[in-house]
């Protein structure tokens, strides 16, 4: 079993679709966490709205910093995916076993919009783009944590076209 963080800003919607998605999609191989630099304190309501849509337990989500997961007695992770280019470009923590981290850039689908139609739109946009890449991922062989260019492999899944 490995772990995998995804960490965007807040916590509260991207980070949170990554957890739900890889927990959906593979409890078996990967437990899957969430986190953020300046964690917002609540998961976007249209987060959790959106999982639910598409069949995802909804159960247990909590906007959390990173700090949860730098201390030693934490889970030791083996992938940081960064979703959202601006925790992609602060300094992170040094991390627990110092896993590999990879930028998977997904535009902030969180807005001031008053359509609720038009909210979830832009909610499922971005499930569908998180869901494409963790699937990327999860047809690489448990191999790629590894391989010499594990890094390159791993943060070429953020440059599929969307």
């Amino acid at each position: 079993m490995r772990n995998v963080l995804f960490v965007c800003t807040a916590n509260s919607a991207r980070s949170v679709l990554g957890e739900g998605l890889l927990r959906h999609l593979a409890s078996d191989r990967y437990q899957s966490f969430s986190a953020g630099s300046t964690p917002r304190g609540t998961v976007n309501p249209d987060a959790l709205e959106c999982l639910a849509r598409h069949g995802i337990s909804t159960e247990g989500f909590r906007s959390k910093s990173w700090d949860e997961f730098s201390g030693p007695d934490t889970p030791t992770m083996d992938l940081i995916v960064t979703v959202c280019d601006n925790a992609a470009g602060e300094a992170c923590p040094i991390w627990p076993g110092h896993p590999l981290v990879a930028h998977w850039g997904i535009a902030d689908p969180a807005s001031e919009k008053e359509d609720d139609a038009e909210r979830a739109a832009d909610f499922d946009l971005a499930h569908e783009r998180m869901k494409r890449r963790i699937e990327a991922f999860l047809a690489l062989p448990d191999s790629v944590f590894d391989a010499p260019d594990a890094k390159a492999q791993l943060s070429a899944i953020g440059n599929l076209n969307d």
